[in-house]
């Protein structure tokens, strides 16, 4: 990879990602980000350059999982990431090779039918309880069974034996209205993993029996240990990363970034990142309660969730370094999910461009003068900026 190549030491940076940042008119023609009131971002918009980012490509809807990849420059049409793994790694749980993590949602289940996908948002301490009880099933013939609670109503179910496949259906249909799907393999090897998956279910809904909300799960992201180069090999920076929710540590943990795992909520993880300032070249830090608003269709909650944000930006400028905030991915209230959108991207810094805009909004992030780009591209841009790459060529 040139960008190596050509690396001599710069700043540090600091890369925000505010899940689920943008959205689309949802009041008056008013999108999220233009309700919101976020005079620590206008200001910085005012003086630094914004543009826009796509996730992976034109018209594909991301999880999480690779939108977060692209950001970190990987591409996620390579490497394709299951969620298991990265909700795994964010639980503390060891992951060995011929593993096979699964993510899991506690939900409720009435008539046959998916009522609520996420349990009503099931309080942490109670899946906790339900967790502590669905551990008496421990094994299903030489596959040893492996549960550990998450946050909320997120778990991971993690297999372990011989002969494992993520060739199987996952048990999610996606949304609510629809029957759980049964785990019937996709491929001749995932055979031996349906079969455990479905013993699995005989067991687990004898134990959730009589539960008012938690009376069934579904399981997705299969996924195997991957084969990635580690972020400080693709890039040569020393990184530290922070979330609340595993699956964002588990991203920052696959790619080889320094994760705490005491970090329950954001002024925590703000914490964390300026303690750890004088030890690394490049930190990543995350910020949820946008997406979350945004999946509910809570304008209302994802406006207040923005503002919030917007109260720390000043504690991470005042770090020093480039500072660059956007999302992984936009989650529209207007669509209560997950978007193809472009991301609205800001970096603070003078050199990164010329300043265009009056607010950060979505708008103003599609005419600004970084332009539009792939969210690949984004490294290769910060690295420039914080001063980190020499001439190319004579």
């Amino acid at each position: 990879m040139v960008y190596k190549e050509l690396l001599q030491k710069g700043q540090k940076i600091i890369l925000a990602v505010v899940d689920g940042l943008g959205g689309l008119p949802i009041l008056g023609g008013f999108t999220e980000m233009e309700l919101a009131r976020l005079p620590n971002l206008d200001s910085l918009a005012r003086r630094y350059p914004v543009g826009a980012l796509e996730p992976v490509a034109s018209g594909i809807t991301p999880g999480s999982g690779p939108a977060h990849l692209s950001l970190f420059g990987y591409d996620p049409l390579t490497y394709r990431i299951g969620r298991g793994i990265l909700e795994a790694l964010g639980v503390g749980l060891e992951v060995r090779r011929g593993d096979l993590a699964i993510r899991g949602n506690f939900a409720t289940v009435k008539d046959g039918v998916v009522v609520d996908r996420r349990a009503g948002r099931l309080p942490t301490e109670e899946n906790r309880r339900l967790i502590e009880r669905l551990k008496a099933i421990d094994r299903v013939g030489d596959v040893r069974v492996i549960w550990k609670s998450g946050k909320e109503h997120r778990f991971v179910l993690l297999l372990r034996g011989e002969g494992l496949s993520e060739n199987v259906r996952e048990t999610d249909p996606g949304k609510e209205g629809m029957p759980p799907v049964e785990p019937e393999p996709t491929a001749p090897d995932g055979e031996k993993t349906a079969e455990v998956l479905k013993e699995i279910y005989r067991r687990a809904l004898e134990v959730l029996k009589g539960e008012d909300r938690a009376n069934y799960f579904l399981l997705r992201g299969y996924a195997t240990h991957p084969d990635i180069p580690t972020f400080q090999e693709r890039w040569g920076l020393r990184a530290f990363g922070t979330a609340a929710y595993p699956m964002y540590r588990g991203l920052a943990k696959l790619v080889g970034m320094d994760v705490p795992d005491d970090t329950p909520d954001f002024e925590s993880e703000v914490k964390a990142l300026e303690a750890s300032w004088e030890d690394y070249d490049f930190f990543y830090i995350h910020f949820k309660d946008a997406d979350k608003a945004g999946e509910d269709g809570n304008w209302r909650k994802k406006v207040r969730a923005l503002q919030t944000f917007d109260s720390y930006v000043p504690r991470l400028m005042k770090l020093g370094g480039v500072l660059a905030i956007t999302g992984d991915h936009d989650t529209p209230c207007l669509i209560g999910g997950h978007s193809w959108h472009y991301v609205p991207l800001l970096v603070a810094s003078k050199r990164a461009g010329v300043p265009t805009a009056w607010h950060f909004t979505e708008r103003e992030s599609l005419k600004g003068s970084l332009g539009l780009r792939r969210s690949t591209e984004l490294m290769g841009l910060l690295l420039a900026t914080a001063g980190w790459l020499k001439k190319y060529g004579a």
